[in-house]
């Protein structure tokens, strides 16, 4: 009954959130279209329901040929590939919200499990594989709020990116998620939906430690 209510509310509020922020998103994109390569989204294979792939869609931050060069999938402090706007669009969040429309249609709900590429998705267990997007994937979740300032932990790491995230940061991530589909229900999406907004405007808060009590022991990322 909850998966039903949950598709239900991802319809509503994606399609309520799209026309309210309509004032914000068409500026967003004249302002793109305007500046650096001229692309205003990005679309990419993820991994989602039943491990199925679908097309998710972001604003255009990096360079279009960045999986191409040097740092590949992942983006590091400071990344070159990373256009001005898409500065602020990527701290902000805001290059997240063109994922609203794979919410409305279905692709994604709001609060879930992050869908992944498949190197991304490649190192985590096969526990974690086979199990996690039992649910639909979301547009925030668990890993979300937790790894919010991934790009600063990889930058940070002494290991190779590539390294720090199949070694350190996919095993943390896959036990968040399993975390959170042991907890899953209307309390912890509600809880996760007022966190994912909590830690952007207070990122160094404790608040999620004390929500969730018997998280997963975050790793040392510096190895």
């Amino acid at each position: 009954m909850y998966r039903f209510i949950k598709r239900l509310l991802d319809i509503l509020l994606s399609g309520f959130a799209i026309l309210v922020l309509s004032p914000l998103l068409i500026p967003v994109c004249i302002i793109l279209k305007c500046t650096g390569e001229h692309d205003i989204f990005y679309g990419q294979d993820r991994i989602g329901f039943h491990n199925q792939h679908f097309k998710i869609l972001k604003f255009a931050t990096m360079l279009r040929n960045s999986p191409n060069m040097a740092g590949g999938l992942h983006t590091t402090h400071g990344d070159p590939r990373v256009l001005p706007f898409g500065k602020f669009l990527r701290k902000t969040k805001i290059n997240e919200l063109p994922q609203l429309f794979n919410i409305f249609l279905g692709d994604m709900t709001i609060i879930g499990p992050r869908p992944l590429v498949d190197k991304t998705f490649a190192p985590y267990p096969q526990e974690v594989k086979d199990r996690i997007y039992s649910v639909r994937p979301g547009l925030s979740g668990l890993g979300s709020v937790v790894f919010r300032d991934e790009e600063t932990l990889i930058s940070e790491s002494k290991l190779s990116p590539d390294e720090c995230y199949a070694k350190v940061i996919a095993p943390y991530k896959g036990a968040l998620e399993m975390y959170y589909l042991e907890h899953y229900g209307f309390w912890t999406d509600f809880k996760l939906f007022f966190l994912t907004a909590w830690v952007v405007l207070f990122p160094k808060s404790g608040l999620v430690g004390k929500w969730f009590k018997a998280l997963p022991q975050s790793p040392d990322v510096k190895v």
